[in-house]
């Protein structure tokens, strides 16, 4: 046993023992008494609090809500010390369970007002009050409808979100398009290429993401893929163009680009230009051996690329006894003192 639970059974036992200890020397009653006593002066105190809060904020209105309740409270723990007037100390708790119930009951829709609460969503919708009526939809799960109020507000975010829970994704593909031709930013791109796809729309989804890379260059190779995909192979010829383009402008920076500049070219049919690629690679594969043996796998993964057989197979055997090595180191790390002791 740990020693929270420990602590709350001790604490348990102890209130338990209080209880008995009260009930054996002045009844039931008083035990009743007590628990309401500790009850209404601690929720006393608490409202003084947030009552003292919301008036040092200056929110009067709410502060004199509070004012009032806090009076009610205060009420009831007079009654409840002095124990008399016990049909008023239950009218205070019922109209005190009754402002909770009310209060959860607000809170769950606080987009509405009392009488929307009790108006239809198609009555809300004929008055105008298209906020309330979409809340009104979600709730009922009639996210299409939501979707229709949402684009009269304007709100085409949440109108896109609500044809999404509706299953209707081309919608919502079709909204944030609107939205990047409103806001030029290219995430609504991305979501736009990834609802054609729920929609099964795949030319409109690869159209979307060949926007998208654009302006995210990184991204041709997937806008190539998702052509090729489709059979499109001029336009997976054009990407894979930009995509060779992106990849060696990095490559220049970052020599493990080489590799991907290697692959498209030989794919495009550039062979004298993989050639060189690769051997770039090999290069920089070469180098980073020299700091990191882990490095040996790519380097023969290079030599593979450049045909020489023989080289691979000695990267390929240096990486596997740097692995090996590692693999040793672990397992003696990992029999700690007293292993072999226990298993014996």
């Amino acid at each position: 046993m740990d020693k929270l639970k420990a602590y709350i059974i001790g604490f348990l036992v102890a209130l338990l023992a209080v209880a008995g200890f009260i009930v054996y020397n002045w009844g039931f009653w008083k035990l009743v008494q007590v628990v309401l006593a500790i009850g209404f002066v601690g929720f006393t105190l608490a409202l003084l609090f947030f009552t003292a809060l919301t008036l040092y904020a200056e929110s009067w209105k709410y502060g004199a809500i509070l004012a009032v309740l806090t009076a009610i409270a205060g009420y009831g723990s007079y009654l409840v010390l002095t124990w008399q007037k016990l049909e008023i100390v239950g009218g205070i708790i019922a109209f005190f369970v009754l402002l909770l119930a009310f209060g959860i009951w607000y809170i769950s829709e606080p987009d509405l007002s009392i009488a929307d609460r009790f108006r239809s969503a198609e009555k809300l919708e004929r008055m105008g009050r298209y906020k309330q009526a979409a809340r009104k939809y979600e709730k009922a799960g009639n996210y299409e409808k939501a979707a229709e109020m949402y684009l009269k507000l304007g709100w085409l975010e949440s109108a896109a979100w609500a044809y999404e829970k509706a299953g209707k994704y081309e919608k919502a593909a079709e909204i944030y398009e609107a939205l990047y031709d409103k806001e030029k930013d290219t995430y609504y791109l991305k979501e736009a290429h990834e609802y054609w796809k729920k929609a099964g729309n795949m030319e409109r989804a690869a159209k979307a993401l060949e926007k998208y890379a654009e302006e995210e260059p990184w991204f041709w190779e997937d806008v190539a893929k998702l052509y090729e995909e489709l059979g499109n192979e001029e336009k997976a010829k054009e990407a894979w163009e930009k995509a060779l383009e992106y990849y060696t402008k990095e490559a220049q920076e970052e020599g493990v680009f080489w590799e991907d500049v290697g692959n498209i070219a030989r794919k495009l049919g550039r062979e004298e230009l993989a050639r060189e690629a690769y051997q770039k690679f090999l290069e920089y594969c070469l180098k980073e051996a020299e700091n990191d043996p882990m490095w040996w796998k790519h380097v023969a993964e290079a030599y593979e690329y450049l045909g020489e057989k023989e080289k691979a197979e000695e990267a390929r055997r240096k990486y596997e006894e740097y692995r090996q090595k590692i693999m040793k180191a672990n397992e003696e790390t990992s029999n700690f003192p007293g292993d072999e002791k226990e298993g014996a």
